[in-house]
């Protein structure tokens, strides 16, 4: 849960491409709708039905967020985030039949909604689209997730003891173990990462950009002691990196007590946990030893799920794929467990491919509840 290979950017291309697939890149007017600190929308009349693209241009000297909604419910059928000043973006859209407008967002001014256009003459509206989320909305999601991270941090706290003590006691076998229960039970907090600061680089780092790699002072926390305990390092040389990790671990559960979650993180994580789990776990990226990235992969989908557990009610109503999607997470969580006892290397093809395969798929799965859970100003 340290190293995330997705921005925040890219859930606005992932919405657009799950809620406006299929259209066309025609232009539907003949010049661009023009949006302003005082009107949004000018120059846009009715446009026909059917898949089109609008050319929407901010002349105001401060950067828009540009979403097409139902203006009586304020449902969302397209954005645009982080139009500049003075700047032209296309916003490829599918008009069924039904009213629709534009709601101008300035980044430093209350969102308004320009005037309403009338479709007709077509197909019903194909959808699917998305009943903004809030801020407000957001709030006891993130208390309950808060919660459950916090509990996991008492959980690891205990668990990082017992791996230290396993350490003194020179018994190998057992601190390996103990290694492995805590290491799982950190990698199930996988959406507070960005709340965890520099303490997730202390716990959970890996080499990457140490000058000296697995010899660099700055390798620390359940991966130096991974190397240490499955590579044969002394037990007396690696008591001092257990009893390093479990004062991290401390610290962390002081300081996260009043820490916050940012509201953005929640959805976006539910993807980005899996994409990394892909990019790192599946390809034994950090593998220092202990051939456990399964079972890690395993753990981090038990953290998308605490996710998606609280942003249920939200995504209930607004999310289609809901159902289908928690038939994958099944379907994947079986095939990890089928094999989570295994290193990557010990996997015939068929187990690697279908591995591989599932946790590709709930990636692209996930990857709506990202855009649907970002909150937005509305009023």
């Amino acid at each position: 849960m340290r190293r995330w290979a997705g921005g925040f950017g890219a859930a606005a291309v992932l919405f657009g491409t799950a809620v406006l697939a299929g259209c066309s890149g025609s232009p539907a007017q003949p010049g661009p709708v023009e949006v302003s600190r005082s009107a949004c929308g000018d120059g846009w009349t009715a446009p026909p039905a059917g898949p089109q693209t609008l050319q929407v241009r901010n002349n105001a000297a401060v950067t828009m967020e540009i979403d097409l909604v139902d203006p009586a419910t304020g449902t969302v059928f397209g954005e645009l985030e982080g139009v500049g000043p003075g700047t032209t973006r296309a916003l490829p859209v599918n008009f069924g039949n039904g009213a629709y407008a534009l709601r101008c967002a300035p980044e430093d001014g209350t969102p308004f909604v320009g005037p309403t256009v009338q479709v007709t003459g077509g197909a019903d509206r194909p959808g699917p689209a998305v009943v903004p989320v809030t801020n407000a909305d957001l709030l006891g999601p993130l208390k309950q997730y808060h919660a459950y991270v916090a509990d996991g941090l008492g959980t690891l706290a205990g668990q990082t003891a017992a791996l230290a003590q396993a350490v003194r006691s020179g018994n190998r076998g057992a601190a390996q173990q103990a290694w492995l229960t805590a290491h799982l039970t950190y990698e199930r907090l996988g959406a507070a990462y960005n709340a965890f600061g520099d303490s997730d680089r202390a716990i959970n780092g890996t080499t990457a950009g140490l000058p000296a790699g697995a010899a660099d002072p700055g390798f620390t926390g359940f991966h130096r002691l991974e190397n240490g305990l499955w590579h044969n390092e002394p037990m007396s040389a690696l008591s001092p990196v257990a009893d390093q990790l479990g004062q991290a671990v401390q610290k962390l559960r002081t300081s996260f007590a009043n820490a916050q979650i940012n509201e953005n993180d929640l959805g976006l994580r539910s993807h980005e946990i899996m994409e990394n789990t892909l990019q790192f776990e599946l390809t034994g990226r950090t593998d220092y030893g202990s051939g456990s990235n399964l079972a890690t992969a395993r753990a981090n989908l038990a953290g998308t799920r605490a996710v998606l557990d609280v942003l249920r009610p939200l995504l209930t109503t607004r999310f289609p794929g809901l159902k289908d999607l928690d038939a994958w997470i099944a379907r994947t969580d079986r095939d990890l467990q089928a094999v989570a006892g295994k290193p990557l290397s010990a996997l015939d093809r068929k187990e690697r491919q279908r591995v591989n395969a599932d946790v590709a798929e709930l990636t692209e799965r996930l990857a709506p509840v990202a855009a649907i859970a970002e909150p937005r100003r509305t009023s």
